[in-house]
């Protein structure tokens, strides 16, 4: 069973401009749940562990890039958990380089690394790859890329308490889209969720309203995804993104980084002065985690 080391809060942040355009804007702190599951990673982990152990695993296998938050949580999780786990990296060019912080860290977590190329990797989510992959590795129980499936889903949602309830607005970054699947099934109809979109493109959309269809019967109409936000893409930056967030980070008492959180501020902080959120609202950002992404 998973540890939560400390309980999310939520802060109100301030800004001059937030009175202005008549809001308050708030944020919970998922990132504080676990030193290196944290945030929507342990979410996303929780119900998938305890599947695992109840189907009497022993290994976990899981998949995802060199920087990936999700390998970095996953080794940590399955070690404090007390699997074994194996990580299918994307790049089989990176197996002869020195190994960057995440997966220095996932292998010293026991995490055993395999390179795989580009091209096998592309087929990560195929019947029959994955059957290769047991017939070399042995039996494991499997982990999506990013984490994201139905029991992921199901452990987003436990975000969502009475106080989280007492929003009209939810805003937080989508990289998969799991955790704001389970945002959007768990808040009340009269809540809106906005989400930001980390990649580029606009096939997230898509994505989620396919997650939601298949987790769940009820319809879900209070929800968007801003596409606008992603500053050239998954892990990619401008000087504008990273001037905000230095600047965010020296101004309130906990760091924000640019991969997800970054960019779900700097477009929460652009549509509030675009007066994009009626007056008298209360808005909660959602802090999701990955902070060793800013090593």
């Amino acid at each position: 069973m998973l540890k939560i080391y400390k309980e999310p809060i939520i802060q109100k942040i301030k800004e001059p401009f937030f009175s202005h355009n008549g809001v308050e804007v708030f944020i919970k702190r998922e990132d504080l749940i676990h030193p290196f599951v944290s945030g929507n990673k342990w979410r996303k982990l929780k119900y998938n562990l305890e599947e695992a152990t109840r189907l009497q695993h022993k290994t976990v296998l899981t998949f995802g890039g060199a920087f990936s938050n999700h390998i970095y949580a996953t080794s940590a999780a399955a070690n404090e958990v007390g699997f074994k786990s194996i990580g299918i990296i994307r790049g089989e060019e990176l197996a002869d380089k020195p190994l960057n912080k995440t997966l220095a860290f996932a292998k010293n977590q026991g995490m055993q690394l395999e390179f795989v190329s580009r091209e096998n990797y592309r087929s990560k989510a195929e019947d029959n790859y994955i059957d290769q992959l047991r017939d070399i590795y042995g039996d494991f129980y499997l982990i999506p890329e990013g984490g994201t499936n139905n029991l992921a889903i199901k452990g987003c949602e436990e975000i969502v308490d009475e106080e989280v309830k007492q929003f009209d607005y939810l805003c937080l970054s989508v990289g998969t889209g799991g955790t704001i699947s389970g945002v959007i099934t768990a808040v009340d109809k009269d809540q809106i969720v906005i989400g930001f979109s980390a990649l580029k493109g606009d096939f997230l959309i898509k994505e989620v309203a396919d997650l939601l269809s298949n987790y769940t019967a009820a319809e879900h109409s209070n929800w968007h995804i801003e596409t606008d936000y992603h500053f050239g893409g998954y892990a990619k930056t401008k000087p504008e993104l990273n001037e905000f967030i230095e600047e965010f980070n020296s101004n309130h008492n906990f760091p924000i980084e640019p991969i997800y959180t970054g960019k779900m501020m700097f477009g929460l902080y652009d549509k509030i002065k675009k007066g994009d959120f009626r007056s008298g609202s209360k808005i909660l950002a959602i802090h999701t985690g990955g902070l060793q992404r800013r090593e």
